[in-house]
Parts: structure tokens; sequence; C-alpha cells
């Protein structure tokens, strides 16, 4: 790589060698400057991020090991890392997280740091996990000591949505004058047209709508209006002034109302932008919105849907109940228009489409983007995680979409209907009112081998047995019970009591647990064309939660299933598994009550996942076949089923959690916890492999926001 003209590196004020180019990676040489085993604090600044990690850095071996730095945003574009950096460190390599994002490193530079300092650091973090540090460095624990130093200086306090918006939110002098030399450089800027349809707003909102417009730091935009033949004599005048005073917005009058719809369409023959934008009457756009789009279209010109967070403001200029979203999920989007605000769609596509179609009203928008999605590639859809977008809570607003929530819902299932009927599936009113989308069966239904690793532990593996035997009620299954190494009088009874049952297989596998090897023998063993791999802790709750699972495993395109499993005390334990969660992955919703909606309705819907849990996880035998099943050399225990559909996803399946399959789940119960130091040094040894191998994965997974905490997958800040 050619190096790097001027130092953006710093030791103390002496300038570190830099070498690669922004955007892809760059490497700063620490060669000589004795930081192996070093504590230190890196900071760092990524021009235009916003808080929003755009590049992974690692500390580099002179080997070529890596370990990655988890960065910690300190608002505006600033991020910074204390820790002890790795015996033999050679450099620090920032790697992009995206090609369709590249970071642009401003500066970089590095702080040793003293023991008093970093335990201090520590202490004021998490107080017990840095006594016990002490306390183990006091008895000569040195490694342990620094595990849990470690720990503590990587705790993340969350933090309240006003806070949140004070460090993160809040658009400087200095970065608007960045974001208008950035513009004054590109290239024929894509022109976006906002659409507005209007109808007897109380004027001072429709005022704040149209200036949040104008105060854009973008300036390639136009503003079409068409006032849906409003009563009130205000409204026209109050556009026909912006429209004076501003060469950018145009009009257009409707003689008689018709509507949402009509009124979006008619705005819509005044659109001239290859993209075009979707701003309601009393909502407000971020100063920053429409840069972001084009941003993102320039990025990526072949986009046909870009769409941003938004939050809700009140009648004082509150803002409240933000919505991180996450990456394009078709299937949480036929259940609910997750999408919202900001909305941005190509125009000639929306043209071809019809705009929006009048009829449904209240759910027009989400009718718009199921058609627009139909078929569509999810490479051509971009999610901003940014606040881009304030929808008006405010009384009095005059809202299109709160007036008849009935007929909006109707409206929501009929738009369902329609493109569920092309994909030979059902459209169903599901819980609170949202879509449910129903697959078929195939005709015959495909057996289905439920593969069940055991040892002993009869009470367990019985109570498995019948819920699959006499309560589950799917036509063609047989269950193979991998039995590794069985050697109680209970078990075998139970075994004995089965008999008869043709359905039932049991499979010796003698040896030391791993997981990953009982199932691949299981699988091997196995003549069903899906395969259930079933934990022996699960119980069955409901008699469809097997059909549900395989209808949507079925699906050509999808490489796995899931269910929502609950802990016996009714709390959610597995909601789909979040990448990142402390480090590596965590269950979405952990603990939450199992009737709770979760997050905007999360644990209710059926939705897109990065990965489920292999405690109960369905996939056709050839997908299993084709990525090459469980890691048993490397992933033993933990991560395997992490792993496994992180390689379902890269051959280019998706994966998807439902809600509609609930079980019960006594976790661990028959394993046990990771509590002997043999356990804990596997567990160490498969965390490093994921580590390795997924490290910019868990990084960014497509299902989450960046914007909310890794510490846990609760949706917090």
């Amino acid at each position: 790589m050619a190096e790097r003209a001027g130092s953006i590196a710093s030791l103390a004020g002496r300038a570190l060698p830099v070498t690669g180019a922004d955007g892809a990676e760059l490497r700063i040489d620490l060669s000589g400057t004795d930081l192996g085993g070093a504590w230190v604090s890196v900071t760092w600044r990524d021009a235009g991020s916003g808080g929003i990690a755009r590049a992974l850095v690692s500390a580099v071996s002179g080997d070529g090991e890596s370990v990655a730095l988890v960065e910690e945003p300190l608002g505006g574009d600033a991020f910074a890392w204390t820790g002890r950096l790795p015996p033999g460190v050679a450099a620090l390599r920032l790697s992009t997280l995206s090609r369709t994002n590249p970071f642009v490193l401003q500066d970089l530079s590095i702080r040793r740091r003293g023991r008093l300092g970093i335990v201090a650091r520590a202490g004021a973090r998490q107080p017990g996990l840095t006594a016990q540090a002490v306390y183990w460095r006091i008895l000569g624990l040195k490694v342990r000591a620094r595990g849990l130093i470690a720990r503590a200086l990587s705790h993340r306090a969350e933090t309240g949505y006003a806070a949140w918006i004070a460090r993160f939110d809040r658009l400087t002098a200095a970065e608007r004058a960045r974001i208008r030399a950035e513009i004054a450089g590109w290239e024929a800027p894509p022109l976006v047209s906002v659409l507005m349809p209007v109808h007897d707003p109380d004027p001072r909102v429709l005022e704040a709508a149209i200036r949040s417009v104008r105060n854009q730091v973008y300036p390639a935009w136009e503003l079409c209006i068409a006032d849906d033949a409003s009563t009130d004599p205000r409204i026209p005048r109050l556009i026909a002034r912006h429209v004076a005073e501003e060469p950018r917005i145009r009009s257009v009058r409707r003689s008689e109302n018709g509507h949402i719809a009509r009124a979006t369409n008619d705005a819509l023959t005044l659109a001239t932008g290859a993209y075009t934008a979707f701003l309601d009457h009393d909502d407000l756009l971020s100063e920053n919105a429409l840069f972001e789009v084009a941003g993102a279209i320039r990025a990526d010109p072949d986009l046909e849907l870009i769409y941003s967070d938004e939050d809700k403001v009140d009648g004082r200029g509150r803002r409240f109940e933000p919505h991180f979203k996450s990456g394009y999920d078709r299937e949480l989007l036929w259940a609910q228009n997750y999408v919202n605000h900001l909305c941005v769609v190509r125009t000639d596509t929306l043209r071809r489409l019809g705009g929006l179609r009048p009829g449904f009203e209240g759910s027009q928008d989400h009718d718009l983007l199921l058609r627009l999605t139909e078929g569509l590639a999810a490479e051509r859809v971009r999610h901003i995680p940014k606040v881009l977008y304030h929808w008006r809570a405010a009384a009095g607003s005059g809202t299109f979409s709160d007036r008849a929530l009935a007929r909006a819902e109707a409206a929501r299932l009929q738009a369902l209907a329609e493109v569920a009927a092309r994909l030979g599936a059902r459209a169903e009113r599901g819980a609170q009112g949202f879509n449910r989308l129903v697959r078929p069966l195939p005709e015959p239904p495909p057996l289905v081998s439920v593969v069940i690793p055991t040892r002993d532990r009869a009470e367990l593996l019985g109570v498995v047995l019948d819920g699959l035997f006499a309560r589950t009620d799917y036509p063609a299954l047989e269950v193979v019970v991998v039995d590794n190494g069985s050697t109680e009088p209970a078990t075998r009874d139970l075994f004995a009591r089965y008999g008869s049952e043709l359905r039932l297989r049991v499979l010796p596998a003698p040896g030391p647990f791993n997981f990953s090897d009982l199932s691949n023998q299981g699988a091997a063993a196995a003549r069903g064309t899906i395969l259930l791999f079933l934990n022996n802790d699960i119980e069955v709750l409901e008699p469809g939660w097997l059909t549900e699972l395989v209808s949507i495993a079925s699906d050509p395109e999808i490489g796995a299933a899931g269910a929502k499993l609950l802990y016996p005390d009714g709390t959610i334990q597995h909601g789909g598994i979040v990448l990142g969660i402390g480090g590596i992955a965590g269950h979405s919703h952990l603990g939450l009550p199992g009737n709770e909606p979760g997050y905007f309705a999360r644990m209710l819907l059926s939705q897109e996942v990065s990965a489920v849990t292999g405690a109960c996880l369905a996939m056709r035998a050839e997908v299993f076949s084709e990525v090459g099943g469980f890691d048993a050399a490397h992933l033993a225990v933990a991560f395997n089923d992490v792993d496994l559909c992180l390689r379902i996803r890269a051959a280019g399946y998706r994966i998807v959690w439902t809600p509609q399959a609930r079980l019960l789940h006594h976790e661990s119960k028959s394993r046990g916890a990771e509590d002997t130091p043999e356990k804990r040094a596997r567990f160490e040894a498969e965390s490093r492999v994921m580590r390795e191998r997924w490290e910019p994965v868990l990084r960014a997974d497509p299902y989450y926001n960046p914007n909310l905490s890794r510490a846990a997958a609760h949706y917090r800040l």
C-alpha cells in the first residue's frame, strides 16, 4: 500500500506511520513503540459517522494475529477504546465494515494509562468486577485480574433518549460546514422530490413541516405540495407564500377532497427528481435528512427503496419514542409497516406502480411498500440508521392515518392478501391487528426428522417424546435420539417404554459431549427432508408448532426457522439471536414476559434474524448438507448454531424466527452451566473461533440497529 500523505496518528505527540486508504483499510505502525502489553486509551474520529462505527479497529501482532478493539462512541464522530494491548502488538488496523458506507479517519491518538488510572476508570463503570480484580491481583493471579478489569472497562451505560439526542444527534456548525464542503465536491448531486399531501392541518404545523424542507443542509431538492381541497382559507395562502419565496417549491390544488392517495399522486405529477420522498403535512424532516439520502444514492445508484429511523415529536417540540429499525426484513414488512418514515422511492418505479392506491387509506404506504418489494432483491433496499424523520403526535395535527384505525387495519390485511395469493400463501389477522402470512405445507407434508442429542435425564427426555408423539399434530415425523452414553436405569426404562414406537430410533453415540458431532450423526441417520434439531429439555405447549416451522423451512428462499422459546416461568428465553451481544451473540428480548409485545411488537411478529438457537432449529436436509452441517471440530458446544446460521446466510438463504411456534425450554438442565475450568477454557476457545471467523459480521447485525446497546438485546440505547 502507498503511504498516506501526512500523519493522522500519534502517540504522545509523536507521529506514527500510516499506510492504506480511507474507506478500505488503514494500518498504523506501532513498531518501536513498546506498547505490547501496555494499558492504553485509543481515541479516533471518523468524519461523518455520527457515532455509528464504520471501521473495525484491530490490534495486529507481528505474526498476523489480530484482536478486535470494541469501540465506545463518545458523541459526534468520536470513538474510544481503553484496555490492554496484546503482547507483541505491531500495528493497529482499521478495516471498513461496509462497502457502501466507508470510514474517513480524521485523527487517531494513543495514550498510555497507569495502573491506578485504569483501576479508577474500571471502578467507576463496574465497581463489583473491579473489586474482584483487585482481590485476585493481590493474590498474584494477574491473568484473572486483567480479564475482570477488561470486562469492567467494556461496560457501557444505557441512556435515556434526551441524553442520546444531546450526545449523538446534534448537528454542529462544524458538521454543517463539513457536509456543505462534501456536497460541493459532488458531481451532479441527485435531485430528491419531496411529496406533501395537505388537507386542513393547523397552519403552524404546516409551516413547520415546510420549513423543515427549506432548512435542509442538502440543496438539491424540490417540494411538491398537493392541497387536497383544504377548507381553511389560511392553508392555500400559506402554501402560495412559500411558493413565491422559494422556486424549489411547487404546488397544485385539488378541486375536491380525494384523500391521501389521490393527493399524493397529484403531488407526484409535479416531481422531476430521480427519487421521491414522502412527508406528511404535519411532520418534520431532520436538517440532514436529504443529505443522508443523497449519500446513499451516490453510494449505490441502483437503490429502489431507502428508509431511515424515526421518532415522534409533541406539541412543544419534544422528541420521544424513537424507532431504531432493522435493516431490510421482508418477513417483518409483511406483518407491519416498520419502514414507515422517512421513506424514499425511485420515482420511475413509483410511477410504474401507479403511486398510492385509493381505497387503501390508512395503510396506503404499507400497500405501496408491499407491491414495491415483491420480488425485489434485498441489495436494492437501504436502511439509514439515523433519526431523519419526526412524526408529530400532537392533538389537532390532522393526520390522515389516525382517523379510521379499523379501516386502516382492513386495508393492510387486504394489501398482504394480494401478495400472499401470488406466493400461494394466505393472509390472516395476527396479534394486535398486525398481519400474519401463513405459508402452506407442501403436499404431501414432508417427513420431519427430529434430532435429539441426549445423555440420561430421562425425566426431561420423556417430556420431549410425549410432546412429539402425543401433543403435536404434524402428520409425518420420526425422532432420532442420539444417545451420548446414557447409563441410568431410568433412561433404559424410557427407551423400553417406547420400544414399539416405530417413529423412534435410538442411535448410540458414546464419547465426550460434542453437541455438533452428535447433531451431525443424527442428521446423517435421518430419513426426512426436513431436519429439526431439538434439545432434550424442550416441552411442547401447542399442537401446531411443528406445522408452523415446517411451512417456513420448506420455503426455498429460507435456510432455517426458529421458534419462540419460553422459560418455565413464562419469560422469553429465545426471541431470535442478535449478533454482537456480549461480544459474540445473545438472545433477543431475553427475560421479557412471554406475553409482552417487545420492541415495536417484535415478539409478536415473524421476522428475519441473523441466527436462531440450535435448541429448536428447523431446516431442509439439503441446506444442512450444502453448508457442511455443524462444526464439530472447532465448536463442540458453544456458538455452533450461530456459526451454522451465518454459513446458511452466506449461502444466500434467509433465516426466520416465528412466535407462532411456542415451546418451553428448561435451558441447559441436562448439560449444566459453564462452571468448571475445563468448560470455561473450551468456551473461551470457541469464542476465539467465532471472532476470527466472523468478527466483521458480528459487529454489524443487519437485523439490529447500531444505535442500540450491545450489552444485551433489550433494544435499549
